[in-house]
């Protein structure tokens, strides 16, 4: 019995999942620019967001993993980890910083930060308990990370500007 309600509530997860990165692909901002900006950075500004994006993919993974075991507080301290990782602004000099806005639009701006704040709501569902929330969560920051893909990395992800 046990065995079958973990396949059900990974399946339930599945689809959660599945759903809201279609709405997210489905529904571009008005007024948004959908082009990549890799090709704008320059070469610092593109390893450090190459190393923060490699980082925050690998802890993703690793949150499913949480979620399947319901193992709360790794829940919890990886995405608190993904909130405080912002590799990209904390190597930056302020020249770089002066690049990097000169090369993305604002809205990129504002969806990483929106994606940190995710993060930090799946942690303090995590630290809660309180699992309904933490899929809820990891669902709207993998819809997050998508969204931002589809509208500003097609170049790395060309299969999300189809």
């Amino acid at each position: 019995m046990q065995r079958y309600e973990r396949t059900g509530r990974t399946r339930l997860l599945a689809a959660t999942i599945a759903g809201t990165l279609g709405l997210a692909v489905a529904l571009p901002a008005v007024g948004e620019e959908m082009s990549p900006v890799s090709p704008d950075l320059t070469p610092k500004l593109r390893d450090l967001l190459r190393q923060e994006m490699q980082s925050i993919e690998q802890a993703s993974k690793d949150i499913l993993s949480a979620l399947i075991a319901g193992d709360d507080a790794r829940v919890a301290d990886l995405a608190q980890q993904i909130h405080d990782s912002f590799i990209l602004q904390q190597s930056m000099t302020p020249e770089d910083k002066q690049d990097l806005m000169a090369a993305v639009p604002e809205n990129f701006v504002a969806r990483d930060k929106a994606f940190h704040r995710l993060s930090a709501d799946l942690a303090q569902a995590g630290r809660d308990g309180d699992r309904g929330a933490q899929h809820a969560e990891f669902g709207r920051m993998i819809e997050a990370c998508t969204a931002c893909h589809a509208r500003y990395a097609t170049d790395r992800f060309p299969m999300l500007a189809e």
